[in-house]
């Protein structure tokens, strides 16, 4: 049993809480609170009712969640929120969010563990917000045929191609989550591959007039290697059980 201050102080210094501003809105750090004590690491990628629910059926105390509890604007805490939110409180269910902080973290954030798992190394990157880029660029010796083959075998519930770029890319641009806010940045950082999780619609006449590769593999999917990394570092400092609670989001 550890602390739910020392627990939180952790993930504070380990995400770089104060040096890493976010969406106007979303709110990094620890969003509801539980008895003091932790006794089990939990990881999600959204604060629902249903990965709570799952939470708490696992004896998880203390979850980690991307898409924290609080957004722009304020919810009333009625209907489904204050089911979540008393859920909670009845479980002793603590909860921490950490959004961009985990997108961009240079060891444990999903960019850079998703160009890990792809076998590409970082060289810069990208997509400025608030003094900080939330973009990774990775070098590329991997045909485009290559690139999607592995995709797949890492994104396993399917991916989405475009394909009207450069047949050996030599570099790659990686954005988990939406990468609405890269594509047209692309250019301009000499890139015209882009890894992400969703798109809009006319990004696909976007790839074909500006000569673009577009893989988008799922906003959910792309998200779930920040969290999964932290409650593991944080379960492995503190010597407690951690398990990560997935869910069958599609998108």
């Amino acid at each position: 049993m550890v602390s739910l201050s020392e627990i939180t102080r952790f993930c504070n210094e380990r995400i770089h809480l104060k040096n890493i501003k976010d969406f106007p809105g979303a709110f990094n750090g620890l969003q509801i609170e539980n008895n003091g004590k932790v006794t089990k690491i939990g990881a999600a990628v959204d604060a629902g009712y249903i990965p709570f629910k799952k939470a708490t059926v696992k004896n998880v105390d203390f979850l980690i969640v991307h898409h924290g509890v609080f957004w722009n604007p304020p919810t009333p805490l009625v209907q489904a929120h204050y089911q979540k939110i008393k859920h909670c409180m009845d479980h002793n269910l603590a909860v921490f969010g950490a959004h961009l902080p985990l997108d961009c973290h240079p060891e444990i954030g999903n960019n850079v563990l998703i160009a890990d798992k792809l076998g590409l190394n970082k060289i810069d990157t990208f997509l400025p917000y608030e003094g900080q880029d939330i973009g990774l660029i990775t070098d590329c010796d991997h045909t485009r045929d290559q690139l999607k083959s592995r995709l797949k075998k890492v994104f396993n519930r399917g991916i989405h191609s475009m394909e009207f770029g450069s047949q050996n890319p030599g570099k790659i641009a990686i954005l988990s989550g939406s990468g609405q806010s890269a594509v047209e940045r692309l250019s301009s950082v000499g890139v015209d591959t882009l890894i992400t999780g969703e798109l809009k619609q006319n990004h696909f006449n976007y790839a074909q007039e500006n000569n673009l590769n577009l893989f988008t593999c799922g906003h959910y999917a792309t998200e779930t290697f920040g969290v999964e990394a932290l409650g593991y570092e944080l379960a492995q400092e503190f010597d407690l059980p951690f398990e990560f609670i997935s869910t069958d989001c599609p998108l």
